[in-house]
């Protein structure tokens, strides 16, 4: 795994197929689930296959979550049983009060990739044939169907870990509802034998503040952009800075804090800054106002950095810290501010770059798409009519495994 860039020729990515998870989705159900809407599956999967259809056209190889997990258990056939019972465990109360059914009917499934895909798409009490043994609990859940909650944002690939250089954070995630997403990656970072040698750690999952990929951004070898999001404390991000300068193999010397509301419609930072190339980023306008950037660099003392707000707009930041005379900050939307927010709300500033001066871009954002080309980049649309409906777009679905140096 090697990541050094934002735009470097990509050479590895890791994706997963939305599957049954998403139909477990019920409305009452979304705003705990973070989701506003119900995908449609085979319409999403269709999609979701066109996207890593256009990886494979760019020479990108694609790797799905589900095998890296299903070759990780085939390794070690003895994770098995402490996989199902962390997943149970970190599941929260009611998988708790019925861990030993869970656990035996898990065990159960003999395939290794059939496991997976259960573990993630949840466990109604139906399947287990079972009752609350709590006769009150009974009459006022019994409407609650699942044991095992479904994990539907795992299609959001980025933001359980993420490659920094040769090593990685492994996210602890902002709700509980994703929480259970960073238990595949540890298992895979851990014990998958392409994956695991000689890995070096720059976050665990154990940690105590939250910090989630779709704020962090590889801007260099030596600078790195992390966002101070809905999703992401500076507590976590002093925590990341500090492990990524005390490791004397490493490269990194500032670490940008970009400072966006905490809102959900930003909630983070990829979904309002993306990288297009070498001198261009695509921005959503309504962050330029009243974004606040701070530096970060090894210092001594008790906190061991040293911090200070840098007094100057986006477009100077980036050319300065990117080494670059003339930065263009192209706009979602343009300068129209009905465009840039619907357009926004629909990702339109989440693109992917996969190598300097060409993106992957959903198709339904037609007036963002139509001034990136009109700036010199080449844009590869996707369909987004279901994939959208989950928050993210095509750098949210993806999470580079390696790129090559630019």
């Amino acid at each position: 795994m090697q990541i050094y860039s934002e735009i470097g020729q990509l050479k590895k990515v890791l994706l997963h197929k939305p599957g049954k998870e998403l139909e477990h989705l019920i409305p009452k159900e979304l705003e705990r689930l973070l989701f506003d809407d119900i995908p449609y599956l085979k319409t999403a999967r269709e999609e979701h296959d066109a996207f890593a259809d256009t990886l494979r056209s760019q020479g990108v190889e694609v790797v799905y979550l589900c095998d890296l997990m299903a070759e990780t258990l085939r390794a070690e056939p003895e994770l098995k049983e402490q996989f199902i019972r962390q997943l149970i465990l970190e599941g929260g109360s009611k998988p708790r009060n019925f861990e030993n059914e869970l656990t035996a009917y898990l065990m159960s499934i003999r395939e290794e990739k059939a496991l997976v895909y259960k573990t993630m798409a949840g466990v109604s009490a139906a399947e287990l044939g079972v009752r609350n043994r709590q006769p009150l609990a009974e009459l006022v859940q019994r409407e609650n169907r699942f044991l095992l909650d479904p994990i539907p944002n795992l299609y959001f690939t980025r933001d359980p870990f993420t490659v920094i250089g040769r090593g990685v954070s492994l996210n602890r995630m902002y709700s509980d509802t994703r929480k259970r997403e960073t238990i595949f990656a540890q298992y895979i970072l851990a014990h998958h034998p392409k994956y695991s040698p000689g890995l070096r750690y720059y976050y665990h999952r154990e940690y105590l503040n939250r910090i989630e990929g779709g704020d962090i951004l590889v801007l260099s070898r030596k600078v790195i952009a992390l966002g101070i999001s809905q999703r992401t404390t500076p507590e976590a991000i002093e925590t990341l800075a500090k492990n990524l300068f005390q490791d004397e193999t490493g490269e990194v010397e500032t670490v940008l804090a970009l400072d966006i509301p905490r809102i959900r419609a930003f909630m983070h930072l990829d979904t309002v800054c993306t990288q297009l190339d070498r001198d261009k980023f695509l921005v959503h306008p309504g962050i330029l106002g009243t974004l606040r950037v701070f530096e970060i660099r090894k210092g001594s003392g008790i906190s061991g950095l040293t911090v200070r707000e840098l007094n100057k707009d986006l477009k100077s930041i980036l050319s300065e810290y990117t080494e670059t005379d003339r930065v263009t900050l192209i706009k979602c939307g343009g300068s129209d501010r009905i465009v840039s927010e619907r357009e926004q709300w629909n990702d339109g500033s989440n693109t992917l770059c996969v190598r300097p001066g060409t993106v992957i871009a959903y198709d339904r954002n037609n007036v963002t798409n139509r001034l990136l080309r009109e700036h010199g980049i080449t844009v590869l649309e996707i369909p987004s009519s279901e994939l959208s409906r989950g928050r993210g777009g095509p750098r949210c679905m993806s999470c580079p495994l390696e790129r090559e140096p630019v």
